[in-house]
């Protein structure tokens, strides 16, 4: 049994990893396969199971993006990762239409 704060750094450890997994556009099923486990393991691992071995782990990541470490995808300084938080930045907006000043003008 983990303590809630414990609970969340597997969490938040899992959502790194998922999100490294997207940004790079890798499938979770051959990320899985890369790295030598099955896809129910890297389904339970970006869900932040604590009871997946820290050597599946490893490699998980090592097949994700190759050479990057695992003190490096917590500090998100993986170009892929930083891309993907850029773009979730920008959003466009569209120019409001005559009626709609209309309405807001007061």
């Amino acid at each position: 049994m983990l303590s809630p704060r414990l609970s969340a750094e597997c969490a938040q450890l899992g959502q790194l990893l998922a999100r490294l997994r997207i940004a790079r556009a890798v499938k979770q099923a051959d990320a899985a396969l890369r790295s030598g486990i099955s896809r129910n393991t890297a389904y339970r691992l970006e869900k932040g199971d604590p009871g997946v071995a820290l050597g599946q782990v490893l490699r998980y990541l090592d097949a994700i993006a190759p050479g990057c470490t695992l003190l490096e995808l917590l500090a998100e300084r993986d170009p892929a990762l930083i891309t993907l938080r850029m773009r979730e930045k920008t959003q466009r907006v569209r120019d409001m239409t005559a009626a709609e000043l209309e309405e807001i003008d007061f």
